[in-house]
C-alpha cells in the first residue's frame, strides 16, 4: 500500500506533506459533458427553462466548486487558485451540453481536483436545471485532459 500517496504504511489515510515541494506553475484542464434528449435540448437552448440560463448557472457553479475543493474531497489540500474558467457550450452532435474547465495556481501541489471538481459539478447543476425537460440525460466522461507543472511534468491525455 506504500505506493499510494494517500496510505501511509499502516494502511491509515493521510494528506500528504507538500512542505518540502518547490512552488511551480500548475494548470489542468478538465472535461465533461451532459447528453439530453432532443426536446430537452431544444428548450435549452431556447432559454425557456422555468430556472434560468443553463449554460451561465452552471459556468459559475463550476468555478464557486473548485474554489471549495478542498471541503469537498478529504485529502485535498486547500488552495490558493489563481484563476478558473468553466466553459459550458451547447452540442447538437450529443444532443446537450459540453463543459470544459480550467484550473490555474502556484503552488505546491497540482490543481487536477479542482478542476475536475468544476467539470463535475457544471455538469451536475446542467442535469439539476434540466431535469424537469428530461429525467434520462446522463453525464459522461468527465476527466482529466491535460495538466502541466511539478515534480511529474507535463501530461496529456492520448500521449
Amino acid at each position: 500500500m506504500s505506493n499510494l500517496s494517500h496510505i501511509d504504511r499502516d494502511g491509515r489515510a493521510r494528506m500528504v506533506d507538500v512542505a518540502g515541494k518547490p512552488v511551480t506553475a500548475r494548470v489542468a484542464v478538465a472535461e465533461g459533458s451532459v447528453r439530453m434528449s432532443r426536446a430537452a435540448f431544444e428548450i435549452v437552448t431556447q432559454g425557456t427553462l422555468n430556472k434560468g440560463d443553463v449554460l451561465t448557472i452552471a459556468q459559475v457553479a463550476g468555478i464557486s466548486a473548485a474554489k471549495r475543493t478542498a471541503e469537498l474531497i478529504p485529502l485535498c489540500h486547500p488552495l490558493a487558485l489563481d484563476q478558473v474558467t468553466v466553459e459550458a457550450t451547447l452540442d447538437e452532435s450529443l444532443p446537450g451540453v459540453r463543459i470544459r474547465a480550467v484550473a490555474k495556481a502556484i503552488a505546491r501541489t497540482g490543481v487536477e481536483m479542482e478542476a475536475l471538481t468544476a467539470a463535475s459539478i457544471a455538469c451536475l447543476t446542467v442535469y439539476d436545471m434540466a431535469k424537469s425537460a428530461d429525467r434520462a440525460m446522463e453525464i459522461l466522461e468527465v476527466r482529466l485532459v491535460e495538466k502541466t507543472g511539478g515534480k511529474s511534468g507535463d501530461w496529456r491525455r492520448g500521449s
